[in-house]
């Protein structure tokens, strides 16, 4: 009997050998606009082991705009992106919080996220074979500084006001609930987002992580296992200071640029959670050759995989050369399927 995708996600975050590493790819708009037919061939060929699945909620949060069109976007904040580049997210400009406590009104929390049809979530978690992931994604440390502006927020942080306590308390709260209203359907996995790194560092103090954060994603990793789910972390930039953490919470599988700091430093860490990806999409995927990722592949395998442990990830985005984002997987295929060739 044939190992199914959603085995295959699991045995790999278990470290029970799985037939091969399980495969995520990342699509931007603009890739998929650029290269039709070569996302489709790839596609083909390594069919991914994962589908994020909607919520299909019975009342929509408004918006206005699109996300990844050239002109302004509205969230279901309020929190308005200005874009430039077709196929990619913009950035905010003019934030919505300038003084937390005057401008609270202003915030409009997506409550609407909460009327998820739980009936229908579960009818397309039964109808796949892939490992479920749940739409929603919190984020609080980047949701702060779309509502308040980053520069803002760090000023903010370093020396924070009864308000913005205040409110961070009632965007946990709000996350937690949306967290056990997806705990409650049948996806295999609940997920969570905040880009923490620079290119060197974190963007804040460890410390000041450890005490504001840290804690709203140990109740996050405990929503998730209470319900029998895995929890599934992104962060951008270098965020080695804080791996102990994550691993220390229980986060089962994290997407960090691992170029950024490198898979030798992170390898204490191998066998204790798993490697969401990735392969560097800075400079790897856009300026290198495929030699150059096969070499890149091997050398993530040699120092993070423990029989599973490793997800075959990349991000195809605007610069990312086809042939460079099939090689990904080709390389990952040839290295943890070759034990079933000997």
């Amino acid at each position: 009997m044939n190992t199914t995708p959603r085995e295959i996600v699991h045995q790999t975050l278990d470290f029970a050998g799985p037939p091969r590493a399980a495969r995520d790819l990342w699509v931007l708009p603009i890739a998929a606009e650029q290269f039709p037919a070569e996302l489709a061939a790839i596609q083909r060929e390594f069919p991914p082991d994962f589908i994020a699945i909607a919520g299909h909620e019975r009342a929509t949060a408004p918006t206005h705009g699109a996300p990844y069109a050239i002109g302004e976007f509205t969230d279901e904040w309020g929190c308005t992106f200005v874009n430039i580049q077709h196929g990619v997210i913009g950035e905010v400009k003019e934030p919505l919080v300038r003084d937390w406590a005057a401008d609270h009104a202003r915030i409009h929390v997506p409550r609407e996220w909460l009327t998820l049809d739980r009936d229908a979530v579960n009818r397309d978690c039964a109808a796949t074979d892939r490992f479920a992931l749940a739409m929603a994604c919190p984020r609080p440390f980047e949701q702060l500084q779309f509502l308040r502006g980053s520069e803002e927020l760090y000023v903010d942080l370093a020396d924070p006001q009864p308000e913005l306590h205040a409110f961070m308390r009632e965007l946990h709260a709000f996350y937690c609930e949306v967290f056990e209203a997806w705990a409650r359907t049948d996806v295999d996995a609940l997920r969570f987002m905040d880009d923490w790194g620079s290119q060197r560092s974190l963007l804040i103090a460890p410390r000041l992580w450890r005490e504001l954060f840290k804690p709203m994603y140990r109740d996050y990793a405990h929503i998730a296992h209470s319900h029998g789910k895995k929890l599934f972390m992104h962060s951008d930039g270098y965020i080695a200071s804080i791996y102990p953490d994550l691993v220390e919470i229980g986060i089962d599988a994290v997407n960090s640029q691992l170029f950024c700091m490198g898979a030798e430093m992170l390898a204490p860490h191998a066998g204790r959670i798993t490697f969401w990806g990735e392969i560097d999409r800075q400079h790897l995927l856009p300026e290198g050759t495929p030699a150059d990722i096969d070499r890149a592949v091997r050398k993530v395998h040699q120092h993070l995989w423990r029989d599973g442990g490793c997800i075959a990830q990349c991000e195809f985005g605007p610069a990312a050369r086809p042939e460079n984002v099939r090689e990904v997987f080709a390389a990952w295929n040839e290295l943890t399927t070759l034990k079933l060739k000997a």
